[in-house]
C-alpha cells in the first residue's frame, strides 16, 4: 500500500479534522482522513454505552460552532439540528434556587427575588458582554498576526485591532482590559451581590482550565463561552438531535460528499519527513500514505513528540511545545436513569430540568473545589454541569427512561503521589452522585447503569493528552497568536507542509470548527492548484 498518494491526509478524525477536510476537499483538494477510533468525532461523538442509551460520552453541548461552517458545508442537510438548551438551573443547599431562562424578562424577575440590584444591573451586564463580544468575535475568524513580522499583512492585522480597540467608548475599552487580567469572581463582584448568581457565572470561567474562579485571566474564559451562538444568537446554547455525534457526523456527510476518504481504526505512529518536509504517514500496522500535505488536528504533544523525531524539529520550538500546558481538570459521569431525578428546591417534573442544572450554590463552593485539586484530589463537592438531553431529544432513551450527562470539575489528571485514577475511578463517580443527591436525593434509586470518564481516560480513549477537553488550557498565554506556541500560530509548523488544524491551533476548544476551517485557508493559499472532485468513502 505504499503507493498511495493524496493531495492531503488529516490526522484525527475530530469534527475539527472533518471540518479541515471538507473545505480543502472544496478547494478541489483529493483529501484521506484517518481516525484511530471505529467512529468519527473525536471527543464530538455519541455513542450507545448500554443497549438504548445513547450518550454524548464527552462533549455534550453545542455553542460556539461557526455559523459560516453551518452555511458553507450546508450542514442541516446533512442532518444537524440543534434543540435549544433552555436556561441554568442552580439547586442551593438552604432549599431555594436560581432559575435563569432565555426569557430575559423572566430572568430578570427570578434575579429580582433574589436581590432588586442585581435584576436592574443584569440588563447593564448583559449589554456590555455583547459589546465586548463583538470586539472580540472577529480574532475567532482571523488568522492570528505574528506581532514580531514585519510582514504588511501582519501589520494590516495588528493596525485592525488596534483602530477596533481605540473605537470603543471609554468604559468599553475599561472592561476589555478588566476582562483579560481579572479573575471571573472579582470581573462579577463589579456588576452582583447575589452569591449564587456570581457562582453559577463563574462557572463558565473554568471550563477547561486548571483554574479557580478567583484566578485571575479566568474573567476571558468566561466570555469565551459567553459568545455561544447558534444561527447568530448570542449566548444561545443547545443540544444536536441524535448527540453531539450528530454534529460530527454532519460534517463528516458533507466531506464524503466533496470526496474525502475516511478511514477509521487507521492510527497512526509517525509523520514522514523528507528534506525537511512532512510527504507521509505511517500507521500503526505499518503501511505507509503519502500526501503533498499532512493536517494534524490531534494536539501538540502528540504531533511533535510522539510522531515525530526531535531532530527533525528546532529544540527552542521543542521546548515551547514542552512547556505548552495541558494540566486537564474535568471528568464526566453519564447516567442511565430509570426515571427522572426529584430536586428538593424544585420538586418534579418541570422545565428546569431541560435546561442546564448547575451544582454551583456559592463562590466558597466553587473555590473550595478547585482547593481539593491544587493538591492532587478530585473535588469533595464538585462544580457539575447536568443535563438530561432525552426530555429534549427522546430518541436517547428508551420510553420512559432517560440519560443524563454531568460534567465534573475539578478532576485533575495528576493525582496526589500514591494516588492513581484507575484505583479512584469508581470513588469519583460515587463522589459525583452524592454530590447530586445533597440535592436530589431520588438520584441514587433511579440509576440503572453509569459511565465514569476520568482525564485519563479521555486521554487513552480520545488522545487527549492530560485529559484537556480543549488540546491544552485556554489560559491568557495560551490564546491568539500564542497559541500553540508564539511564533507558529498560523497553523504552519517548523516543518513545511505539515499543519495544524485542531482545538490546540487558534482560536481554541468547544465545538466551533474555526481552527479547522481557518488552517484550511491556509493550506489552500499555500498549495495552489485543484483537482477534480470525486466521491468520498468511507472504510
Amino acid at each position: 500500500m505504499a503507493n498511495q498518494k493524496y493531495d492531503a491526509i488529516v490526522i484525527g478524525g475530530g469534527h475539527n479534522g472533518l471540518t479541515h477536510a471538507a473545505y480543502l476537499a472544496r478547494g478541489g483538494k483529493k483529501v484521506l482522513v484517518l481516525e484511530r477510533r471505529h467512529i468519527v468525532g473525536g471527543a464530538a461523538v455519541t455513542e450507545e454505552v448500554f443497549p438504548g442509551f445513547k450518550f454524548s460520552v464527552c462533549s455534550y453541548v453545542v455553542s460556539l460552532l461557526r455559523p459560516e461552517i453551518i452555511r458553507d458545508l450546508d450542514l442541516p442537510r446533512h442532518g444537524l439540528e440543534i434543540l435549544p438548551l433552555d436556561g441554568t438551573f442552580t439547586p442551593m443547599l438552604n432549599g431555594d434556587y436560581l432559575w435563569r431562562v432565555n426569557d430575559h424578562g423572566k430572568s430578570r424577575r427570578e434575579i429580582a427575588r433574589h436581590s432588586k440590584l442585581d435584576a436592574e444591573a443584569y440588563e447593564e451586564f448583559g449589554k456590555a458582554m455583547q459589546a465586548m463580544c463583538r470586539f472580540v468575535k472577529p480574532i475567532l475568524s482571523m488568522v492570528p498576526p505574528d506581532p514580531t513580522s514585519l510582514n504588511p499583512k501582519d501589520l494590516m492585522k495588528l493596525l485592525f485591532l488596534g483602530k477596533r480597540f481605540q473605537g470603543l467608548d471609554a468604559q468599553a475599552k475599561y472592561d476589555q482590559v478588566q476582562l483579560m487580567t481579572m479573575s471571573a469572581i472579582d470581573f462579577l463582584d463589579q456588576w452582583f451581590e447575589t452569591d449564587v448568581l456570581k457562582a453559577t457565572m463563574s462557572a463558565s470561567g473554568i471550563i477547561g482550565t486548571f483554574l479557580g474562579v478567583r484566578s485571575p485571566g479566568t474573567a476571558y474564559v468566561l466570555l469565551h463561552h459567553y459568545m455561544g451562538e447558534i444561527d447568530g444568537a448570542f449566548r444561545a446554547w443547545g443540544f444536536a438531535r441524535g448527540g453531539t455525534g450528530a454534529i460530527s457526523n454532519a460534517i463528516a456527510g458533507a466531506a464524503l460528499e466533496l470526496g474525502v476518504e475516511i478511514r477509521t481504526k487507521a492510527g497512526i505512529s509517525k509523520i514522514l519527513v523528507k528534506n525537511g518536509k512532512a510527504n507521509g504517514v505511517v500507521l500503526e500496522n505499518g503501511d505507509e500514505i503519502y500526501a503533498d500535505v499532512i493536517s494534524s488536528s490531534v494536539d501538540p504533544r502528540l504531533t511533535f513528540t510522539k510522531f515525530l523525531e526531535p531532530s527533525e524539529l528546532p529544540s527552542d520550538f521543542l521546548e515551547e511545545v514542552n512547556r505548552y500546558k495541558f494540566r486537564g481538570s474535568s471528568g464526566k459521569v453519564n447516567l442511565a436513569l430509570d426515571a427522572l431525578p426529584n430536586f428538593k428546591a424544585m420538586p418534579g417534573e418541570g422545565l428546569h430540568l431541560r435546561g442546564a442544572i448547575s451544582i454551583s450554590p456559592s463562590v466558597e463552593y466553587m473555590e473550595r473545589a478547585y482547593d481539593d485539586a491544587k493538591y492532587g484530589n478530585f473535588s469533595r463537592n464538585p462544580y457539575i454541569d447536568c443535563v438530561i438531553p432525552s426530555l429534549t431529544d427522546p430518541s436517547l432513551a428508551p420510553p420512559g427512561k432517560h440519560v443524563m450527562s454531568c460534567f465534573v470539575q475539578y478532576a485533575p489528571y495528576k493525582l496526589a503521589p500514591g494516588l492513581h485514577w484507575d484505583t479512584e475511578k469508581e470513588k469519583f463517580g460515587d463522589t459525583v452522585i452524592n454530590t447530586i443527591a445533597q440535592h436530589a436525593p431520588n438520584i441514587k434509586d433511579i440509576i440503572l447503569h453509569r459511565q465514569i470518564v476520568t482525564p485519563l481516560d479521555l486521554e487513552r480513549e480520545f488522545g487527549l493528552s492530560e485529559g484537556n477537553i480543549f488540546q491544552g488550557e485556554l489560559s491568557l498565554e495560551q490564546l491568539f497568536f500564542l497559541r500553540p506556541v508564539p511564533g507558529w500560530a498560523q497553523f504552519r509548523t517548523p516543518i513545511k507542509n505539515l499543519y495544524m488544524c485542531g482545538s490546540a491551533a487558534h482560536p481554541g476548544g468547544g465545538i466551533m470548527g474555526a481552527p479547522g476551517r481557518l488552517a484550511a485557508v491556509e493550506v489552500l493559499k499555500d498549495i495552489p492548484g485543484s483537482g477534480k472532485k470525486n466521491k468520498g468513502k468511507v472504510a
